[in-house]
């Protein structure tokens, strides 16, 4: 696989200083573009603090024996700041270019703005915003066919997934180079369309409210939710996608306890999608060799094997439950 370098993130903020640890941990070098005006006491204390959280997060995998001390040092090397000053050098240079100023309106137009006045025009552009829409932000890009939103989930040097989200005009070469680039530093990339929320944000939010709600109608305490996420809902989809997970069980077992769910806690939340429904003619699964996924009859043993064996491996490493060092009590 090949790399898309040297890489460049226009802002020097948390996400940004994270997506750096990410690549230098993949052996790329970046340099964190400063756009704010300082002076040269501002842009030297900066750039300090840049370098001494990269060398923070580095440090940490070292102390939990993730990564060797000497290789560390040559991870924090490969970071570098450059001032607005130098904005024309440092874009003109760059292969692959991340937006990572903050999430208003007035400072993604002037990185854009900057990005497209320096950037070659193939060079491929990713926004790492969480809130705004690839589409809404395309036409702020030159040459809109090289934008798509790179979302990156914190902590970005250790969560593996990068959500690459396109626009109707995206470039499939600059998509596919893209995520090349990214599986060759570790990263898992997918593709969705311009939706908010993306994939994992859409997912997580349903599941966050509806715990909230449990503790706030004393279903269960704090605690006792958040066990049940981890050595249950977390553990199954830890090793198993979720619509992996539908098939596996049975797209079936998913409406009816859908449609209980709607008729006794709220009918909204738990209304049945289309979807399910539509795959209740033949299409529940594994049980009938078709779901979201296909399963061949003749594979089936071996993909049951492999399900098993990805739920003992997560067992191992999730442990024993931890001991209670609280007691919170249900409220009813």
């Amino acid at each position: 696989m090949s790399v898309l370098g040297p890489v460049v993130c226009v802002g020097g903020g948390r996400m940004g200083r994270g997506i750096a640890v990410a690549h230098v941990l993949g052996d790329i070098p970046v340099t964190l573009l400063d756009v704010k005006e300082r002076d040269a006491a501002g842009a030297a204390a900066f750039a300090e603090a840049v370098h001494a959280d990269v060398r923070g997060d580095l440090e940490r995998l070292v102390g939990l024996g993730a990564l060797a001390p000497e290789r560390s040092q040559r991870c924090a090397a490969l970071v570098g700041v450059a001032r607005p000053d130098e904005t024309a050098q440092v874009l003109a240079a760059a292969g692959l270019v991340y937006e990572a100023v903050p999430e208003t309106e007035e400072a993604k137009r002037a990185a854009f703005a900057l990005i497209s006045e320096h950037v070659a025009a193939g060079t491929p552009v990713g926004s790492t915003t969480s809130a705004m829409l690839v589409t809404e932000l395309a036409g702020q890009v030159t040459h809109p066919g090289r934008f798509l939103n790179t979302h990156w989930l914190n902590p970005a040097f250790v969560v593996p997934l990068v959500e690459l989200s396109v626009h109707p005009g995206t470039d499939p070469e600059i998509v596919a180079a893209v995520r090349a680039h990214l599986e060759a530093i570790g990263k898992v990339p997918v593709v969705c369309g311009p939706t908010p929320g993306y994939i994992v944000p859409r997912l997580q939010a349903l599941i966050m409210n509806e715990a909230a709600r449990l503790v706030d109608e004393g279903v269960a305490n704090p605690q006792d939710v958040d066990t049940a996420t981890r050595y249950g809902l977390g553990f199954r989809f830890a090793s198993m996608g979720v619509l992996e997970f539908i098939d596996y069980g049975g797209n079936d077992t998913l409406f009816h306890a859908g449609r209980y769910l709607a008729e006794h806690v709220d009918e909204h939340r738990y209304a049945v999608p289309d979807i399910v429904e539509r795959h209740m003619d033949g299409r529940n699964g594994l049980r009938d060799g078709v779901g979201f996924h296909e399963y061949p009859a003749q594979e089936q043993e071996a993909y049951r094997a492999d399900v098993l064996t990805r739920l003992l491996r997560a067992q191992e490493l999730l442990g024993a439950a931890p001991e209670r060092t609280a007691q919170s009590t249900v409220q009813h």
